[in-house]
């Protein structure tokens, strides 16, 4: 069995709870999910809730309700968390031998604090990790259907005060130590993310370990955009920065196009009659806004991906076309608009996408939800697909558009782990996969995607392609990036057409009920095709002569 390990960076604890529900539920390797969590108090099943003895908000923190073992306890920047999600070997009569679990997780982190001259051990009549009279790591799990859920938190240089607003772990007369105090400084969150890996794979004997990491940072201000406009001179070398942070090596010279990425225009009735429909409305395409080499094929066979929440992003990703100046007024007409072009263009399929809008306080949630429902209304037949943001990570702003129930929910991941501060500074690699198990734990069919070309390896791809399957993700589309600008990442790697098919088949094999993948392949390419091979996953593609229009809209000029 491949154990796969990921190095998430910090992770809010609500992200990391639906991503380990989601492996736990559908992943069919076992997983190994690291990281911090921002100041957080947890209750578990047999709590005592007296043993928060402040309001957790006077200190920073929030408090959470979990459904591990336990009594309280608090995470932390500087406490290496580990949630482990296996499958664990029958005991007897079908049952798991839990206490046995938890002694040999107990033995992997005493292993590794032994890799850096602490003596560690357990404590009679007490779970965890001591060192005298003091605990240096927790454990609480769950275990359900024979796999295993939480884990431990190792405090490697956490604020140890924060543990002197609770009783950890409803122990009243026993302290909490460091490795930083123990070792009189601290040891680098990498080196012992290593160890413990190594220790975790040694003590239950994983036939291959898989391991990916996001890159490391040393403040949350790393995680900040980059710009472009007033500043773009200085975009080139902040990226090339991070690109070289996450281990890539830019090309000299790779901007020249191999032949099969070449694409030529054609102006074919189909594509002047598309264009001239959006014009007299006076809508604006993604296709044109984000430079999709598809535009000339799929606005030929009268095919289109609109945007909603105007065409200014409040986001910089490295890789995107989309204007990044100042976002306008949100135009509360515009699900009308969409619906009404949706209708009168009788689109059979209709993807609906956005800009991130971080400016506002739903991210936009609630026009996605109004723009699903006005479809409803004015074109009932039409399915709906939503390419949305990450709200932030948001349950509520979440909820709010898996509540307008539509056909299909697209959340690209669109790097791997270690390219995603480069590509997507402000987004999250645990964050994205936690939208996508979310929406699936509401009953959507979901669909993601990735860009190739940055920098990412065949085994990085791969690994990527099963942590999507794994949260239960159903459609997978996979491109090649093409670069903007100057002012964007450069192309290190054109992928081939054999490569690209080669992923196809590996993605099949995982389970997807679609993949797209080849060079000039993008999120809305062969939507309503890949969407009916999720629902009738025997199906294949659409020949009833409907036009399959993929849609949404980006914003309506006003004025002569």
């Amino acid at each position: 069995m491949t154990l796969r390990a990921r190095w998430l960076g910090r992770v809010p604890y609500a992200e990391a709870d639906a991503l380990q529900r989601a492996l736990h539920e559908r992943a069919a390797d076992d997983y190994l999910l690291l990281q911090e969590h921002p100041h957080v108090y947890t209750l578990g099943s047999s709590a005592d809730p007296a043993h928060v003895l402040v309001d957790p908000a006077s200190v920073g923190a929030e408090l959470r309700e979990v459904d591990r073992g336990g009594d309280v306890t608090y995470h932390g920047p500087g406490q290496l968390v580990g949630y482990p999600i296996i499958s664990l070997a029958e005991w007897k009569a079908g049952q798991r031998d839990v206490v046995a679990y938890v002694r040999r997780l107990e033995s992997v982190l005493i292993a590794t604090l032994a890799d850096f001259g602490i003596e560690a051990e357990t404590s009679k009549g007490y779970t965890g990790v001591w060192v005298g009279d003091e605990k240096i790591a927790a454990i609480g799990v769950r275990v359900a259907r024979g796999r295993t859920r939480h884990g431990f938190a190792l405090n490697v240089d956490p604020d140890l005060a924060m543990f002197g607003h609770i009783v950890p772990c409803g122990i009243r007369d026993r302290g909490v130590t460091s490795m930083a105090a123990l070792l009189g400084e601290a040891p680098e969150m990498r080196v012992v993310v290593d160890r413990v890996v190594a220790r975790f794979a040694e003590a239950f004997e994983a036939g291959s370990v898989e391991r990916q990491d996001v890159v490391w940072r040393e403040s949350p201000t790393d995680l900040s955009a980059f710009t472009r406009g007033a500043m773009a001179g200085d975009a080139p070398v902040r990226l090339l920065g991070r690109l070289a942070e996450a281990g890539v090596e830019t090309p000299a010279n790779n901007g020249r196009r191999p032949e099969w990425m070449r694409v030529r225009a054609q102006f074919n009735d189909g594509y002047y009659e598309l264009k001239k429909l959006m014009r007299d409305r006076d809508l604006h395409t993604v296709c044109e806004e984000a430079g999709c080499p598809n535009i000339y094929e799929c606005w030929a066979e009268r095919t289109a991906t609109f945007m909603i929440l105007g065409d200014r992003c409040t986001r910089a990703c490295g890789f995107c076309l989309v204007d990044t100046r100042k976002p306008l007024e949100v135009d509360n007409d515009e699900p009308r608009r969409v619906a009404e072009a949706t209708r009168d263009m009788g689109l059979a399929h209709v993807v609906v996408t956005c800009v991130a809008r971080d400016d506002l306080p739903d991210g936009g949630a609630g026009v996605f939800a109004d723009t699903v429902h006005a479809i409803r209304e004015l074109s009932p037949p039409t399915r709906i697909e939503l390419l949305i943001s990450d709200c932030r990570g948001d349950d509520a702003s979440l909820a709010t558009i898996f509540d307008a129930r539509p056909d299909v929910l697209n959340h690209n991941l669109e790097t791997v782990a270690r390219l995603q501060r480069a590509a997507r500074p402000s987004a999250g690699y645990g964050r994205s996969l936690s939208v996508l198990a979310r929406a699936k734990n509401a009953g959507l069919v979901t669909k993601s995607g990735l860009v190739l070309g940055m920098g990412e390896t065949m085994e990085e791809v791969r690994g990527a392609l099963a942590d999507l399957r794994g949260v239960g993700v159903d459609i997978v589309t996979i491109g090649q990036y093409l670069r903007p600008t100057a002012h964007h990442l450069p192309v290190v790697t054109w992928w081939t057409p054999d490569e690209f098919a080669a992923l196809r088949a590996y993605g099949e094999s995982l389970g997807f009920a679609h993949v797209e993948s080849g060079p000039l392949v993008r999120s809305s390419y062969h939507a309503r095709a890949a969407t009916d091979a999720a629902n009738h996953p025997t199906a294949g593609p659409a020949t009833d002569g409907a036009i399959p229009i993929e849609l949404g809209r980006v914003t309506a000029r006003t004025g002569s």
